[in-house]
């Protein structure tokens, strides 16, 4: 290293340091694939469900082989997932990390997550030939589970907000609307996650949800379907610049703002759909409206999700304005008023999004 040294002038601290980190980021790139196994395979939920095992007592309960689950326990505790305890050679799940790998419902489940990474990566060819070109990656080509991916990563924080939290702090009386009977627009629905949720809780109020990639909503129709709210629900496909109706009490868009090619026309089209006392609610990524204000760790999966996702999906649409998943509530705010709404204000946010509610 001396001569390195003397050559370059490396700080050997600064570098042993940036190694170190260099193994955590490897180390979690390397629970992708081994996280969704233990999610496919159901070993999570076995050992949330029956409490502390052995590996062979694991391997018999999941029907797994037994070798292999001894190397992934192993990776499994000494990446903190599990905790391990030598006196009973017995592997658990933790509590708070079963709300992460094991319950569906809670805020902070993330195995969508896990997914979307795999997603990326399988993406990777696709984008990185655009970085050359210029174009985009039309949300139809990406990687052929994505669309499942992003559903999953999403849902976790739609459950346990849009109805507790988000519509509750939308100004005016949004909430009576509903209660009483609102026609509700879902503009960029995808697999209706939000949609059903929203119908669900209002069974007076008419949803109906707008996407413009077909599969997501068949997959929409099936889940209205089997999670009962097929009554006051229905999903058709359409652009957000030119979906039909005319009488919405609300347009609500779920972290899709970003990703339209078009946002200030799918602005002034949604302005036009509203009755002229309707409200607008946009569901965003957090984020500052400095690079700065984002070199954090929200803000480096988001950097990531735009590169590989959002950026390419706006870049092969019309106009193709790529505002990017980090657009910020400036550049937002502009855009929704520039489509001819006369006030945006933010509602409410998280550690993940912000709400923002534009009126005509």
């Amino acid at each position: 290293m001396s001569s390195v040294n003397q050559a370059t002038r490396i700080d050997e601290g600064k570098l042993n340091a940036f190694v170190g980190q260099m193994l955590g980021d490897l180390g979690g790139a390397s629970s992708v694939a081994m996280v969704r196994m233990g999610d496919a395979l159901g070993l999570y939920k076995a050992l949330h469900t029956n409490g502390p095992m052995t590996s062979a007592e694991l391997a018999s309960t999941a029907k797994v082989d037994p070798r292999y689950l001894r190397e992934w326990l192993s990776n499994q505790a000494s990446s903190n997932y599990l905790s391990y305890d030598a006196a009973s050679a017995k592997f658990a799940l933790p509590p708070e990390q079963a709300m992460v790998f094991a319950i569906p419902d809670s805020p902070v489940y993330l195995m969508g997550g896990f997914d979307l990474m795999a997603a990326m990566l399988e993406n990777q060819p696709k984008v990185q030939a655009a970085f050359k070109s210029g174009g985009g990656v039309a949300w139809g080509d990406q990687a052929g589970c994505m669309f499942c991916a992003v559903a999953r990563f999403f849902r976790p924080g739609y459950h346990n907000n849009i109805v507790s939290t988000w519509l509750p702090a939308l100004g005016g009386d949004v909430m009576k609307k509903l209660e009483a009977g609102a026609n509700v627009a879902d503009v960029g629905c995808g697999h209706g996650w939000s949609t059903v949720l929203m119908a669900k809780a209002f069974p007076k109020s008419r949803f109906v949800g707008f996407d413009f990639h077909p599969g997501s909503i068949a997959d929409a129709k099936a889940h209205a379907e089997t999670h009962g709210a097929s009554a006051n629900t229905r999903f058709e496909v359409g652009l957000a610049k030119d979906y039909p109706g005319k009488d919405f009490d609300l347009v609500t868009c779920f972290d899709c703002l970003h990703d339209m090619g078009d946002p200030a026309g799918a602005a002034a089209h949604i302005r036009q759909s509203l009755k002229d006392d309707g409200t607008w609610m946009i569901c965003e990524p957090i984020a500052g409206d400095r690079l700065e204000q984002n070199l954090n760790p929200v803000g480096r999966l988001y950097y990531a999700a735009s590169t590989m996702i959002c950026v390419p999906t706006s870049l092969s649409q019309e106009v193709g304005t790529a505002l990017g998943a980090q657009a910020g509530e400036a550049r937002l705010r502009e855009v929704i008023l520039k489509g001819g709404f006369k006030s945006v204000r933010r509602a409410t946010e998280t550690p993940f999004n912000m709400i923002l509610e534009a009126r005509p």
